[in-house]
């Protein structure tokens, strides 16, 4: 039995992929007849990505695993927790992890604990503290953990549509990391609400509520971060200071769209207002007497408020979160894998020693709804930092080698996704040659609903 508990729990190697093929936003808003700028301006997005028929949750996330194994060049035996969040169910019954069991098993290893976690785009975030509280626990046998999150979002023609995409993430989880979680700080809220939900399970689209989304979203990012407050001065009652944004280098947030975490960003330093002494509100806040008599939960849709500190926080903004939306903005909201984006955006904004030694807040939702604010520290070795960050130096020219379909060519295969959803027997039409090296596909379902799978020889 190990008598000592593992020391720098984190983020040992990180992997994410995305659909090769996209859609500009700038043309679906031409194509959809809407005001120039609906979704590139008022929603922040400028591309989406998306999956033919030749994708599904259990491809990406046999692709990302198959992807983080090779390229860090760790052995399937080191591996004795594999944890799924998504929710993109495709089986009732049968979980994602028992199909990634394919690629185990070869190599003798069925000793493998974890299966599938689902709450909307939490599901990859429990995931992963089920990771972590297996390392930290005795039940750990000293391997090591992997965690997968992964999604396709799509929405029915609309207003939503503009809002999708899909990928996955794999993150291997052990002692000793470049990428610490930091213990004891992290804080949820987690409540019953039906702002966002999947009841029609022969359907990929879900059912939304968007304003009660937002409102729930925001009401989540409150609570979550003042509990984190509480926790922090619980823990180190001689601080100097309290928790606020001056905290963090970084700030990351879930994004459904990049415009609400632009808000969301601004909504923290609205919290800080309110927590500020009134003596230094006046220094810190001028002009902004106005709102100091204000409730939280009376300004989710206060316009005054919100552009008053988006634009306070412009520069905060500028530094610490929008170097994290560079995969949302060009490939989506990949629901469970999004907050992971941000974060491997955020590792590929500069260069290591530059991110060495920074403290990073991260924020995640899941309609529904659960929540977590909780922070991870880098380390500020820089050598053990690249050894995450150099691995990564593919994304950016991935996004570029990507293939633009039109709205219509768009359009027509989301119509084929959704009038074969659960189809058996089914063979996919979507094209393999488009899609990267190393990508496995969905060749065939038979009668009976069982997929098989093959793979686009890898370039690792």
């Amino acid at each position: 039995m190990m008598s000592k508990w593992p020391e720098k729990v984190g983020i040992l190697a990180i992997e994410l992929i995305f659909p090769s093929q996209f859609v500009d936003q700038t043309e679906l808003e031409v194509f959809d007849g809407v005001s120039s700028g609906k979704y590139t301006i008022g929603l922040g997005q400028s591309r989406m990505g998306f999956c033919s028929d030749r994708e599904d949750i259990n491809s990406l996330c046999l692709t990302v695993v198959s992807k983080l194994l090779e390229r860090n060049k760790i052995a399937h035996s080191q591996i004795g927790r594999l944890e799924v969040g998504t929710e993109t169910i495709i089986d009732k019954s049968k979980s994602v992890k028992s199909v990634l069991m394919q690629l185990f098993e070869p190599h003798g290893v069925t000793d493998l604990e974890g299966i599938d976690t689902t709450n909307a785009c939490y599901g990859g975030t429990a995931a992963l503290f089920n990771a972590i509280n297996w390392i930290e626990s005795s039940s750990w046998d000293g391997r090591l953990a992997l965690v997968v999150c992964g999604d396709i979002a799509v929405y029915a023609k609309g207003s939503a549509r503009p809002t999708g995409g899909a990928g996955a993430v794999a993150m291997l989880i052990g002692p000793n990391a470049p990428i610490v979680f930091d213990r004891g700080l992290r804080s949820s809220y987690m409540k019953h609400a039906y702002d966002f939900y999947k009841p029609d399970l022969s359907s990929e689209y879900p059912t939304v509520d968007g304003t009660l989304s937002i409102k729930c979203y925001l009401s989540a990012l409150d609570k979550c971060y003042q509990l984190y407050r509480e926790k922090y001065d619980k823990i180190n009652p001689n601080a100097p200071t309290s928790i606020s944004l001056n905290s963090f280098d970084a700030i990351l947030f879930h994004t459904p769209f990049c415009k609400l975490v632009q808000k969301s960003l601004a909504r923290l330093g609205f919290n800080d207002f309110l927590q500020t002494s009134p003596a230094k509100r006046e220094q810190l806040y001028p002009g902004f007497e106005r709102f100091a008599e204000l409730k939280l939960e009376d300004t989710y849709f206060d316009r005054d408020v919100e552009k008053a500190f988006m634009t306070h926080y412009k520069d905060v903004f500028e530094t610490k979160t929008k170097p994290s939306l560079l995969l949302a903005n060009q490939v989506g909201n990949m629901y469970t894998p999004s907050v992971y984006s941000g974060l491997v955006s955020y590792l590929i904004s500069g260069d290591a020693s530059d991110l060495a030694g920074n403290n990073v807040a991260l924020f995640s939702y899941g309609s529904g709804l659960a929540s977590t604010f909780y922070s991870i520290t880098l380390s500020d070795n820089v050598a053990h930092l690249r050894t995450v960050t150099d691995r990564l130096a593919h994304i950016k020219p991935m996004l570029e080698q990507r293939q633009k379909l039109s709205p219509e060519e768009f359009t027509t295969l989301m119509e084929i996704r959704a009038h074969n959803n659960h189809a058996a027997p089914y063979i996919p039409s979507g094209r393999t040659d488009v899609l990267f090296p190393g990508t496995f596909y969905l060749k065939s379902v038979d009668d009976m609903h069982r997929r098989v799978y093959e793979r686009i020889p890898t370039d690792l």
